[in-house]
């Protein structure tokens, strides 16, 4: 796991970002960046080199799940490895990501061993 990869966060709620931030930081991530919703995340995407997205699912005006179909549907952007954050589990919400290319996915509450854990199996499968 390279500690210094460019990670974009993607929350519409601003203490989740604040959370997991810190999160990373407690795993050794200090390349951390912030996107309050889908566009404005896929305009940093396509503004810099990022080596993985960590996005919520629920939010607007473009949601995880259409910011993940946008990044899979870019040339440049359609390798890069994607965690998909929710609040439900709901079965067809892991198929429809898995369906649209997710590389991982982690339902709240979650801690930084489950973020850790999770972000090594992207990275080794990268």
């Amino acid at each position: 796991m390279d500690l210094s990869t460019n990670i974009l966060i993607v929350d519409d709620y601003k203490t989740m970002l604040r959370i997991i931030r810190n999160l990373l930081k407690q795993i050794g991530f200090e390349n951390v960046e912030e996107a309050t919703d889908g566009s404005d995340a896929l305009a940093k995407l396509k503004a810099r080199d990022f080596g993985l997205v960590i996005s919520d699912w629920n939010m607007a005006p473009m949601t995880g799940l259409e910011l993940l179909t946008a990044v899979r549907a870019d040339a440049r952007l359609k390798s890069i490895p994607f965690i998909m954050i929710t609040a439900e589990s709901k079965t067809e919400n892991v198929i429809a990501a898995k369906q649209a290319g997710v590389s991982n996915y982690i339902v709240k509450p979650f801690n930084a061993e489950t973020l850790a854990d999770k972000i090594g199996k992207v990275f080794a499968h990268a």
